[in-house]
């Protein structure tokens, strides 16, 4: 960490964000930046981030008792910082808007990191972790160290790190310091998964995106972005990002998805060439001859320098675009056909993902994370034609996120599974029984009948644990929603649950 340590002793990125606003003590230089009371520390500067339910400004004091030196605030809360502003030592920089602010005050803290890598945004409605993942695989695989930041994993250098935040993007600060991690361990990409929330929160600014990737719109999210045009808006501003300059040595290019008519919005809006992917449309990438068997694929990927038979360890259609659109950046990127193919061919898969669960059970297990409608619908089109036996999924949805989730999951659970098992996901604040009955009519709407099509089931180790009592050999059952998430959030509070763990456990004891 001696690298961070020399950042932490340049003070002009703090003088130059706080301008004529500093309201309390002289510009010093600091240990870190924090926007988490929790994990201030001595030296630090905490940011005071207004959130959707605790605002940062309450944690003022906290901070403090742990030993911060310094404060991002925002004008108009004044009353919560003022009276700290006689507080000997202490700096207190008073901005607009510190969700803003915080990304500048990070990137200038870490060293500009994202100016020193190339950076690759991934954003659409679903698709993006996987996309993510093997991009920075096939960048790897060809010679070319790449990091990544995903709802799944964080991965600078050695093992990758599980992320256990629920969030898809982590706040700004979070972001510019695993950046400045692939820095100093040598990567020369980073790849970001960019969420509509993260966009539009300024929580990947300062980034300094040379490509931006688009792979679907669908509904979602509507409960705050409010409408389907602010949503796409959110996801735009990962193109308008593209006119950054980056010192990085790499080239700048809009990867999209033309199967998908919101790419034209995306092309008008970034200032770089466009590289196109589709399996119908008419594209630079594109995918021939696709062949599906068992949880594998098998497709001709043609691009512009030729073409090459491929076999992908990952199932569906679906898959064959996050796939298309790895090709498309690498190629962007000048990796040869052979090695992005070699790339494509040699990818793991994501935890979490169609992950199968072999506890020597007679029946398959697979967990994914398909919290959508139409991831939902996605998996179980990959494993209906697979299951010889009965399909049976367990899921929820998430509380507190866009309500028209629910009953589009009963109803594609309802056109596709042969029995599903309702159970708690995330409730939140909401009121879980509430969730459930919203799932439940999308059920009865698709001619689903209570008890003899799905049951209500809210505790979620014992949803699984019927689950798997029901399944004869030949079944598949779905473990939905959660993926590797380490926790379930009912009210405020992260309850532990690991998934593939639980899974696990309830089959050795089954057995």
């Amino acid at each position: 960490m001696a690298a961070l340590s020399a950042r932490a002793s340049a003070t002009s990125w703090l003088i130059r964000l706080s301008g004529e606003r500093v309201v309390a003590g002289r510009p010093e230089p600091v240990t870190t930046v924090c926007a988490d009371s929790r994990r201030v520390v001595p030296g630090a500067l905490f940011v005071a981030i207004p959130g959707f339910e605790t605002d940062g400004h309450d944690y003022i004091e906290e901070a403090l008792r742990r030993g911060a030196t310094a404060l991002l605030v925002e004008e108009e809360r004044r009353a919560a910082w003022e009276p700290f502003a006689s507080e000997p030592d202490l700096v207190i920089v008073a901005v607009p808007d510190t969700r803003r602010a915080s990304a500048q005050a990070a990137a200038g803290f870490f060293g500009e990191p994202g100016r020193a890598l190339g950076t690759i945004g991934v954003t659409g409605t679903d698709g993006k972790t996987t996309t993510v993942h093997l991009i920075a695989h096939v960048l790897e695989s060809a010679g070319k160290p790449a990091g990544h930041l995903s709802s799944v994993a964080f991965r600078s250098d050695g093992d990758p790190v599980l992320n256990d935040s629920h969030m898809t993007t982590l706040e700004a600060p979070d972001v510019q310091q695993h950046l400045a991690a692939m820095v100093d361990a040598g990567r020369d990409y980073a790849v970001i998964e960019a969420s509509s929330h993260g966009l539009a929160l300024h929580r990947v600014d300062e980034c300094h995106f040379d490509v931006a990737v688009f792979t679907t719109l669908s509904r979602d999210h509507l409960d705050f972005h409010g409408s389907m045009d602010e949503y796409r808006k959110a996801k735009g501003r990962l193109f308008e990002m593209l006119g950054d300059e980056s010192t990085a040595d790499v080239q700048h290019a809009a990867v999209l998805n033309a199967d998908d008519v919101a790419s034209d919005y995306f092309r008008s809006l970034a200032n770089a060439p466009a590289m196109t992917y589709a399996i119908d449309a008419n594209a630079d990438v594109r995918a021939e001859e696709i062949e599906t068997s068992g949880l594998a694929v098998r497709f001709r990927l043609v691009t512009p320098s030729g073409a090459r038979q491929i076999s992908a360890q990952l199932a569906g259609r679906y898959n064959v675009y996050n796939c298309l659109a790895a090709a498309a950046v690498a190629h962007s990127q000048g990796i040869g056909l052979d090695q992005l193919a070699a790339g494509i061919e040699s990818f793991p898969g994501v935890p979490g993902r169609l992950e199968r669960i072999d506890a020597g059970q007679p029946f398959r297990v697979v967990v994914d994370i398909a919290s959508t409608s139409e991831a939902l619908r996605r998996v179980l089109s990959v494993l209906r034609p697979v299951t010889e036996g009965k399909l049976i999924a367990v899921f929820g949805c998430a509380g507190e996120r866009d309500e028209a989730r629910r009953d589009g999951m009963g109803r594609a659970a309802g056109e596709l599974a042969d029995f599903s098992v309702l159970t708690n996901e995330d409730p939140r604040r909401e009121d879980p029984d509430a969730i459930i009955e919203a799932i439940a009519a999308g059920l009865r709407e698709a001619g689903r009948t209570e008890e003899r099509d799905f049951v209500r089931l809210p505790e979620r180790r014992e949803a699984l644990r019927y689950a798997f009592e029901r399944a004869d050999a030949g079944d598949t059952v779905l473990l939905a929603g959660k993926g590797t998430e380490q926790s379930i959030v009912v009210g405020t509070e992260h309850l532990p649950w690991d998934e593939a763990r639980v899974a696990r456990e309830l089959l050795k004891e089954l057995a």
